[in-house]
């Protein structure tokens, strides 16, 4: 099949959603615009560019209708620009559309409704909220000047016209400040206060929290009156990219420390659940992941310290170096979730506080809680 508007159909229709209204734009917006004419394919080593008129026409169009997101830039080198296969991680990508229509679904957004969307990317996201609330309500801020030019190409080809800007989206856009709804198609480490300004009480932000071990979780919060904003986490296993002024530095090589040892109270195993890895990620949240064939590595990135298991008779042991005893944060973590019996990310909440606090917390807002990283 080559008939891209018989394409759009079959992907809206497979797109699970409660407001059919996100079908119906993705049937209108040709995502092939947006995809310009390269994109990577990943094969768990290295990226490959693939270039569209280089392409089969109908193979093009049936990669740009997967519902799958497809990376476009990496550190910094673009799909058309690059001339063979890439290294390194993703700095920008055309997400996948059911991703896209979910996480508007979950901010509640509907007709009339005035949204600010962090991360403009591609554009496609963007003209899909064109599509359903008209240019007037729709404003976009990117932080890469390359990008944004190329997204306000795409955007206008599409025949749409929101206010677009390039800029730091973790600032937001207080210029046309109050928004409905604020959705972010980035991660943070935490909600910028920027953005609990800029948003009329009663409105809304979704956005992903993540962190240095890649874990995230999808919230959707209400600001309040008072300025203070809270809201729970959806079950969706769900990740973007960090927004770039909360990525990663750079780590040094890393050397085993035996430091001090002992049996662990948990399976290291946890680590690898959704729910387990986030909370990890909330107890050590300048550290960073890494597994082996046969236990966990934590590297916290600020001071060094390390912790990382092995097997040990029928159990596991921890050896932690350093300032900080890591695997001690993470094993209480893990222990208060499975006293509350495992529960997913839908048990967890978050809570922005007048003095600027920001806490998950575990089954309600009084229940155990991790303070993210402000």
């Amino acid at each position: 099949m080559t008939d891209p508007a018989d394409l759009r159909r079959q992907l809206a229709a497979a797109v699970p959603v409660d407001d059919p209204a996100w079908r119906t734009a993705l049937e209108t917006v040709p995502r092939e615009l947006f995809l310009g004419n390269g994109l990577f394919q990943f094969d768990g080593r290295q990226w490959t560019p693939v270039h569209r008129d280089r392409t089969d026409p109908g193979k093009w169009l049936g990669l740009v209708y997967q519902d799958t997101t497809w990376v476009t830039q990496v550190d910094g080198t673009t799909a058309v620009d690059a001339t063979g296969p890439v290294t390194g991680r993703p700095t920008s990508s055309s997400t996948l559309p059911s991703l896209i229509v979910r996480m508007l679904d979950v901010a509640g957004i509907s007709e009339g409704h005035k949204v600010l969307e962090i991360g403009t990317g591609t554009g496609y996201s963007t003209a899909i909220l064109c599509s359903r609330l008209g240019d007037n309500n729709v404003y976009s801020i990117e932080y890469d000047p390359s990008l944004a030019a190329a997204a306000a190409d795409h955007i206008h080809a599409a025949g749409y016209h929101p206010t677009l800007i390039t800029g730091d989206g973790l600032a937001g856009h207080k210029d046309d400040a109050e928004y409905d709804h604020i959705v972010a198609t980035c991660a943070v480490r935490h909600i910028p206060p920027a953005w609990l300004y800029q948003v009329r009480a009663g409105g809304t932000i979704t956005t992903t929290i993540s962190g240095w071990m890649l874990a995230s979780g999808l919230v959707r919060l209400t600001v309040q009156d008072d300025g203070t904003a809270t809201g729970r986490f959806h079950p969706d296993q769900i990740g973007y990219m960090l927004a770039r002024p909360h990525e990663r530095p750079p780590r040094p090589t890393f050397h085993q420390h035996a430091g001090h040892t002992r049996a662990t109270r948990v399976n290291p195993a946890l680590l690898q659940d959704w729910t387990g890895q986030f909370l990890a990620q909330l107890a050590a949240p300048s550290a960073e992941l890494m597994t082996t064939g046969t236990g966990v590595i934590l590297v916290d990135v600020a001071t060094g310290s390390q912790a990382w298991t092995e097997p040990a008779g029928g159990g596991w042991t921890v050896h932690q170096h350093g300032p900080l005893r890591l695997w001690d944060q993470v094993e209480d973590a893990l222990t208060a979730w499975q006293d509350a019996g495992s529960p997913p990310h839908s048990d967890l909440g978050l809570t922005v506080d007048l003095d600027g606090t920001q806490r998950v917390w575990l089954g309600r807002p009084d229940g155990p809680s991790w303070n993210l990283p402000v």
